[in-house]
């Protein structure tokens, strides 16, 4: 059964994935290890009271583990599984697949399409920039093609990098020619570059969490220094096309609020960061959708998107009518 659609009681015995195992330390000095179980609809916590050193050789994070307890929603600390077993999971009897989140494409298919959308690059100058950071040889493709978008909110997952900053530059592709101005090549390379920092700010191990670089620099700053470092190396790069270029990664964020030391000052950075906020704001859709339980028609509170998120109503035996301005009028009768 899948995370999104256990209910309160339900008792399980199955395999589910170790997302997050921290031991922590109890009030009377003893240690507990809090646990976060799911798969790819979800997670769920799990507390583990006794025998906290043995459970820690099963409970690695990003290993699957074997289960038996129950699911339930307590009142005060919302849903948990009280956890009576735990061990190793046993080949065949479980499904990789239904235990690691990941893009809905194949990382193959995504990888064709950013090819095909670099190719569409004139620029002679953005072209071989490009195709240092995305020749197939290159090590830094070879990062790029694995790394995760973000930790938590959106593609937070291996390969979600690619999936994001492919859709954002194909976004922005397609918007260029609908307003004056735009420098299509400009914003789409700036698009498939502006989370370059991200290769170093996140682990790709599970559980996916940031760097030391990326708590003390940010994703930003090391993007920037990545990519003008790189600039610097290629003879006769336009210092107008590099400024342009770095103003885009710097500014993505869109406010300074939001880490970003810019904020967006040309048309292209201006269009890239309403793209790349897009992107954002509607992976966490999709995210809250593998997590939306049968029937449901609102996720809970998210903090990505700052409410509950609507995916329609339920499917209803009978529509109900509107409601008219006739509706209220007195009958004749009356």
């Amino acid at each position: 059964m899948l995370v999104r659609d256990f209910e309160h009681g339900l008792d399980l015995d199955q395999v589910l994935l170790v997302r997050e195992a921290e031991r922590r330390q109890r009030r009377d000095g003893g240690e507990f290890l809090k646990l976060v179980l799911g798969d790819r609809t979800g997670g769920v916590q799990a507390m583990i009271w006794d025998d906290v050193s043995q459970a820690l050789e099963h409970c690695r994070a990003g290993s699957p583990v074997h289960v038996s307890g129950r699911y339930e929603m307590h009142q005060r600390w919302g849903a948990q599984i009280a956890i009576r077993r735990l061990g190793p999971a046993i080949d065949g009897t479980f499904d990789a697949a239904d235990l690691q989140v990941g893009p809905p494409r194949q990382v193959d298919h995504m990888e064709s399409d950013l090819r095909e959308l670099v190719s569409t690059v004139q620029d002679p100058h953005l072209g071989r920039l490009l195709d240092e950071f995305f020749g197939e040889h290159s090590e830094t493709w070879a990062l790029y093609r694995i790394a995760p978008a973000a930790k938590h909110y959106h593609q937070a997952y291996l390969h979600g990098l690619l999936e994001h900053c492919l859709t954002v530059a194909q976004a922005v592709s397609a918007i260029s020619g609908m307003f004056p101005g735009i420098d299509r090549d400009l914003a789409v390379t700036g698009a498939l570059l502006h989370d370059i920092g991200k290769l170093e700010a996140y682990t790709c191990d599970a559980p996916i969490d940031m760097t030391d670089d990326g708590r003390l620099q940010g994703e930003i700053p090391l993007g920037y220094y990545r990519v003008r470092r790189l600039i610097e190396d290629l003879d006769g790069f336009p210092e107008g096309l590099a400024q342009s270029i770095l103003h885009i990664i710097l500014s993505h964020h869109g406010a300074l609020a939001h880490g970003s030391p810019v904020v967006p000052c040309t048309r292209e950075a201006t269009l890239v960061h309403m793209m790349d906020n897009l992107g954002g704001r509607l992976g966490s859709f999709d995210r809250l959708e593998k997590e939306l339980a049968p029937g449901a028609a609102w996720s809970s509170f998210d903090r990505a998107i700052g409410s509950g998120a609507y995916f329609g109503s339920p499917t209803r035996t009978e529509t109900p009518s509107p409601i008219t301005a006739e509706d209220r009028r007195p009958s004749a009768a009356a």
